[in-house]
C-alpha cells in the first residue's frame, strides 16, 4: 500500500462545494465564519485597549499564551464532552461564553475600571470558549454530511474560518474607529448570535448518523482520555497527520502575524501603512483563495502524500519569506504559503475525520486540537527565546527549516506504517 492509501480507501470524490449545497452544513459554515470574525474583532479591540491602558509587554505575551494554553490543557477533555453530550449545546455554551466575555469587556471599558487581573481572567475565558468549540465543531461536521462529502465540509469550514480571520481585523478596526472601544465590543456580541441560532434550529446533534456509537453514559475523565494517545499508535496514518498538525503549530504557529512589523521594517515597508497592511493580509488572502480553488477544482485528494507536500511547501515558502529582502517576493511567498497552509490543514483534518473510530471520535478530535492548536503555546515561547538569540527573521527561518525536515520524517513514518499493513495483508 502506498502513501496514497487514503485516497484509495475513499475513492468516491465529493461534489464540488458539496458542503455548501448541503442545507444542513451551509448555515453552519456561514455562522462559523461570523463567529471566527467576532473572535478576531475582540482581539483587535481588546489588545489595543490593553496596550493603551497598561503598556505591558508581559501582558502582550500573556495575550498569546492565554489564547492557546486552554487548547493544550483542555482539548482532550473537551473532546470527551463532545463524544458524550449533544454538540449543539456545547457549541451554544462556547458562543455564550464568547458573548459574556465581550459584554464583560464592554462593562469594564464603560466604567473605566479595568485591572490587569480582570483582563487576564477574561483572556483565559475567551481561550476556553475557543477550545470548547473546536472538538464539538469537528463532530458536528461529521454529522452534517456523509462520508463522501466530509473532505469538502472540512475544507470549506477551514476556508470560512480563514475568511473570518481575514476580515476580523478590518471590521474590528472599523468598529474601533466608528463606535469606539466600548460600543464596538458591545456590537461584536451580535456576530456570535447566528451560530447560537443555527445550533438551536438544526436537527443534528453530532451523533445522529452514528447513533449506535453515541454512549451518553460513558465515563469521562482526563486521564482516561489521554490513554487514547497510546491507543492511536497502531494507526500510523492517523498519528502522522496529528504530528504534522503539531509540527506546524509548534514551529510556525501564529509567529508570522505577530512578527510582521519586524519583517515590514526589514523589507523597507515600515511598521505601519498600506505596504505593511498588504503583508499582514497576504497570507490570509492566500488561505481564502486557496480554499475556494481547491474546492472548485478538486485536484487535491485527502492523501498522506498530498498532506506531506502541502506541509513541506508551507514550510519552504515561510523559509523563503523569512530570508528574502525583496518586498514582491515576500508577498508572493506569503500568498503561496497561505494556499499550502490551508491545503495542509484541510487534508490533515479530513484524514483525521475519516480515520477516527466512531466510538472515540470526539476524543481523537481533542487530541488533534492539543497538537494543532495547543502546541502554538510552545511556538510563542520558542519564538521569544530564538528571537532574542538570533533575531526574529532567522528564528522563523530556522523553525521553517525544522518544519520541512520534520514533515519528511512524518512522511516516512506514515509510509512505514502502510508497508506494515501491506505486509500483513499479503503474507508470504
Amino acid at each position: 500500500m502506498t502513501s496514497d492509501a487514503v485516497a484509495a480507501h475513499y475513492p468516491d470524490l465529493p461534489r464540488r462545494f458539496a458542503a455548501l449545497r448541503n442545507p444542513n452544513s451551509r448555515p453552519y459554515l456561514f455562522a462559523a465564519g461570523l463567529s471566527m470574525m467576532a473572535d478576531n474583532i475582540e482581539h483587535v479591540i481588546t489588545y489595543w485597549v490593553l496596550w493603551q491602558k497598561f503598556h505591558s509587554p508581559a501582558l502582550v505575551g500573556f495575550e498569546v499564551i492565554s489564547h492557546w494554553l486552554p487548547f493544550l490543557l483542555l482539548s482532550v477533555w473537551f473532546g470527551s464532552l463532545a463524544q458524550r453530550y449533544d454538540c449543539r449545546r456545547l457549541i451554544q455554551i462556547a458562543q455564550a461564553l464568547f458573548m459574556l466575555v465581550s459584554i464583560a469587556w464592554g462593562i469594564l471599558f464603560f466604567t473605566n475600571s479595568l485591572q490587569v487581573w480582570e483582563a487576564c481572567v477574561l483572556l483565559v475565558l475567551h481561550g476556553c470558549a475557543g477550545a470548547l468549540w473546536g472538538p464539538a465543531e469537528q463532530v458536528m461536521l461529521h454529522d452534517f454530511v456523509d462520508r463522501r462529502d466530509l473532505p469538502s465540509a472540512v475544507r470549506l469550514n477551514a476556508t470560512f474560518r480563514s475568511l473570518g480571520i481575514l476580515f476580523g481585523p478590518v471590521v474590528g478596526s472599523a468598529l474601533l474607529l466608528g463606535l469606539g472601544s466600548t460600543w464596538g465590543i458591545f456590537a461584536n456580541v451580535l456576530f456570535y448570535v447566528p451560530m447560537t441560532v443555527v445550533m438551536a434550529r438544526t436537527a443534528f446533534n453530532g451523533h445522529t448518523r452514528d447513533a449506535s456509537d453515541f454512549t451518553p453514559r460513558a465515563r469521562i475523565g482526563l486521564l482516561s482520555s489521554l490513554r487514547l494517545l497510546g491507543e492511536l499508535r497502531n494507526n500510523r496514518l492517523l498519528v502522522s497527520m496529528i504530528v504534522l498538525a503539531g509540527l506546524v503549530a509548534v514551529t510556525i504557529g501564529g509567529a508570522l502575524q505577530v512578527s510582521m512589523p519586524t519583517f515590514a521594517n526589514q523589507l523597507g515597508a515600515g511598521s505601519a501603512g498600506l505596504a505593511y497592511g498588504v503583508l499582514l493580509l497576504a497570507n490570509g488572502f492566500g488561505g481564502v483563495v486557496g480554499g475556494f480553488v481547491l474546492e472548485a477544482t478538486g485536484i487535491v485528494k485527502p492523501s498522506a502524500r498530498a498532506a506531506i507536500i502541502a506541509t513541506a511547501g508551507f514550510g519552504l515558502m515561510t523559509l523563503v519569506f523569512a530570508l528574502t529582502g525583496n518586498y514582491a517576493v515576500a508577498i508572493v511567498t506569503l500568498v503561496i504559503g497561505g494556499v499550502a497552509n490551508i491545503a495542509s490543514m484541510s487534508i490533515t483534518q479530513s484524514i483525521v475525520q475519516l480515520e477516527a473510530p466512531a466510538d472515540n471520535r470526539g476524543r481523537v478530535y481533542g487530541v488533534y486540537g492539543v497538537f494543532a492548536s495547543g502546541l502554538r503555546t510552545g511556538n510563542g515561547i520558542t519564538l521569544g527565546v530564538l528571537g532574542a538569540l538570533m533575531g526574529i527573521p532567522y528564528s522563523i527561518a530556522l523553525c521553517a527549516a525544522v518544519l520541512v525536515v520534520g514533515t519528511v520524517v512524518a512522511g516516512l513514518f506514515a509510509r512505514s506504517g502502510h508497508r506494515s499493513v501491506a505486509a500483513s495483508e499479503n503474507p508470504a
